[in-house]
């Protein structure tokens, strides 16, 4: 497993696919690892992806200094790994607060080539909150409840009823994997003070690489108004919201929401072999 130390943290990544392909980048939600990303980057497999585990989660290191964590320290984590990996332009994904890091990395750093964000928000007060409901799920477990009962219990709101009852099968590895990489209850609660005191309304708008926002319209942790807000920030940006998606729309349906990701992803690419700007493409 490739490591590289970035202020001396050690994060973990791996890295699929075809050497001289594109590079797809993927940044992970709050708490979560790797596997998040597994049912695109299967589906994804003539581009060269890479993902990373943010500080805290699965094999990267877990500094207990809070303020180790906060959404520019993962941006600049995967700024290490691009570096690491002799990459000079990636198509970087990121989903709910990887969303935020994606956002933020395009700012700080030059290696952006687009941008697809799902289920994530621009943060600060004009943001819609995660509903109270969603909240208390997410953070408090019943007294009783083992390891892999307080996974189902937090995860629950993030998923479709329909998804949670039709797909046990799956919903069980996804807990193996959650228990094998989740972030520790220390580290989560870092990760989440990240994301609470991020907002990139101020600059959100002088971010012009194209953009692809993603969303479900039954999002229950993050609402849809979020991804709305972030696409009219952003100038150069389409949305494509999915009827009755959840949090994990992209794990629910990741058919569609491949193709829609690798669609953006050849347009820029083919815009970028013919020598012209997205926009010099469309005119």
């Amino acid at each position: 497993m490739p490591r590289v130390r970035n202020d001396g943290v050690g994060i973990a990544y791996d890295v699929d696919g075809p050497p001289d392909a594109p590079v797809v980048a993927f940044c992970e939600g709050l708490g979560y690892g790797r596997w998040m990303w597994r049912f695109q980057r299967e589906r994804l497999s003539a581009y060269r992806t890479i993902a990373f585990d943010n500080r805290g989660t699965g094999e990267s290191d877990a500094p207990e200094d809070p303020g180790a964590y906060s959404i520019a320290a993962f941006a600049s984590d995967l700024e290490a790994v691009l570096d690491a990996e002799g990459v000079e332009s990636a198509h970087v994904v990121g989903a709910s607060m990887g969303g935020m890091t994606a956002q933020r990395y395009a700012r700080d750093y030059d290696r952006a080539t687009s941008l697809t964000l799902l289920c994530t928000s621009h943060g600060g007060p004009e943001s819609v909150p995660i509903p109270e409901e969603t909240q208390a799920r997410m953070f408090s477990v019943p007294a009783d409840a083992d390891e892999r009962e307080a996974i189902r219990h937090k995860m629950r709101p993030a998923m479709t009823e329909s998804f949670w009852t039709g797909n046990r099968d799956l919903i069980e590895d996804v807990v193996d994997w959650r228990l094998a990489s989740d972030a520790s209850d220390a580290a989560r609660n870092m990760q989440a003070e990240a994301v609470l005191a991020f907002d990139s309304t101020p600059w959100l708008g002088e971010v012009e690489v194209p953009a692809l926002v993603l969303h479900g319209t039954g999002d229950r942790v993050l609402p849809v108004e979020n991804g709305r807000q972030v696409h009219e920030h952003l100038p150069e940006s389409d949305l494509e919201l999915y009827e009755g998606g959840s949090h994990l729309f992209f794990v629910e349906e990741p058919d569609a929401v491949t193709d829609g990701l690798r669609a953006h992803v050849d347009r820029i690419e083919a815009a970028d072999e013919a020598g012209n700007g997205v926009g010099d493409a469309e005119a």
